[in-house]
């Protein structure tokens, strides 16, 4: 089945076809119970909070963006979201202003000359990330769950990359298990074993699972390896994501229906 969705890009509208799966419409009925009922109203406070607490922060990054290059302090940006729902992600702008109009979309890649001076300290810090929580209480994406796609990306990958929808089957999260232990992604192999990390955490999410990767966030945000990260938190490391990768789970055949608006 093809589920139809038209998005904005550059000012235009997009028909993005995304095939549809029991996987990509809903996770299991256990985390489409109660704890993901909980998990978005825990996370919303949680996200109100540490958005008021990094205020000026996010004050002040704009204030410097805004002196040091041309263009708007913030990027939206038309993301993916559970089910394949676009809606429209912000961020810090990092990079020079309007720096795909005559390239089209491209993945980041290391030492990416459109990053600004002030965008590359804004990244190693992550700082530019702070305002997607405006997308967490706005309820298009959580704290910890897959990175979202953009949909240029996401059409292609599906057909390239074997199960990439099922990552599609939770809201996309400001961190992940991936993100945590993984480096930005620069070609399918990268993608490949990202979706590995990804499939896990929807497969196997929950509230031990959540705190292990926020937990593991602040960890690799202080700088300590991988290994550490794994070692401290319990985290799955690649060997245990690949082996249910490699052997997936049974789906619930009885899933309702997305239509993406």
């Amino acid at each position: 089945m093809i589920v139809n969705s038209n998005v904005q890009h550059n000012g235009r509208a997009v028909r993005l076809d995304i095939p549809s799966s029991p996987s990509t419409q809903e996770p299991s009925a256990a985390v489409a119970g109660y704890y993901g009922r909980v998990k978005v109203v825990v996370e919303m406070a949680l996200a109100l909070f540490m958005l008021l607490l990094s205020a000026p922060v996010i004050l002040l990054a704009c204030i410097v963006v805004k002196l040091t290059s041309h263009g708007p302090a913030f990027y939206c940006q038309i993301r993916l979201g559970r089910g394949g729902r676009p809606y429209t992600l912000y961020k810090i702008r990092t990079m020079v202003h309007d720096c795909e109009r005559h390239s089209g979309a491209r993945w980041a890649t290391p030492n990416d000359v459109r990053v600004t001076t002030v965008g590359r300290f804004l990244r190693r810090t992550h700082i530019d990330e702070l305002p997607q929580l405006w997308n967490v209480l706005r309820g298009e994406m959580s704290l910890v769950g897959p990175r979202p796609e953009r949909p240029e990306f996401v059409r292609q990958l599906m057909i390239s990359v074997p199960r990439y929808g099922e990552r599609l089957a939770v809201r996309p999260g400001i961190t992940g298990l991936a993100q945590v232990q993984l480096p930005p992604d620069t070609d399918l192999e990268s993608v490949r074993r990202k979706l590995a990390y990804d499939i896990y955490y929807v497969q196997q999410q929950g509230f031990l699972l959540d705190c292990r990767i926020l937990g593991g966030t602040v960890v690799y945000l202080a700088g300590l390896p991988c290994c550490v990260i794994q070692r401290l938190l319990g985290i799955p490391d690649g060997d245990a994501v690949e082996r249910q990768y490699q052997n997936p789970l049974p789906q619930s055949p009885h899933l309702p229906e997305f239509n993406p608006v």
